[in-house]
């Protein structure tokens, strides 16, 4: 099942005021770019992020989900809708993911 236009700009709407939030399509899914890192993606209309300590730390009780058959779990990030709490989330996130690697042209 492909995610729905639709929930993607939901989404979008929920976290377009955080500053170098992006997506991304990819075969009928999308990734989730804050400042240019990949910080995860929207699966099956839900929102998934990497699995990084901050996460860890913000959120006592994650829930794991497979975005898609073969991959690694991530987590779901359930209340959308608390701005200020997925703001500092992606805020604290971020010096803990990769940089993203250069395609070759």
């Amino acid at each position: 099942m492909a995610t729905d236009k639709g929930y993607v700009g939901y989404v979008m709407d929920m976290l377009g005021h955080f500053d170098g939030v992006s997506t991304r399509a990819m075969m009928g899914e999308y990734v989730l770019y804050f400042r240019d890192k990949v910080i995860g993606g929207i699966y099956n209309n839900r929102v998934l992020l990497k699995r990084v300590p901050a996460i860890d730390r913000m959120i006592p009780k994650v829930k794991l989900e497979i975005p898609y058959s073969g991959a690694k779990e991530m987590v779901l990030l359930e209340d959308i809708e608390n701005r200020t709490f997925t703001k500092e989330l992606f805020e604290s996130m971020y010096d803990e993911l990769p940089i993203n690697k250069k395609r070759k042209k």
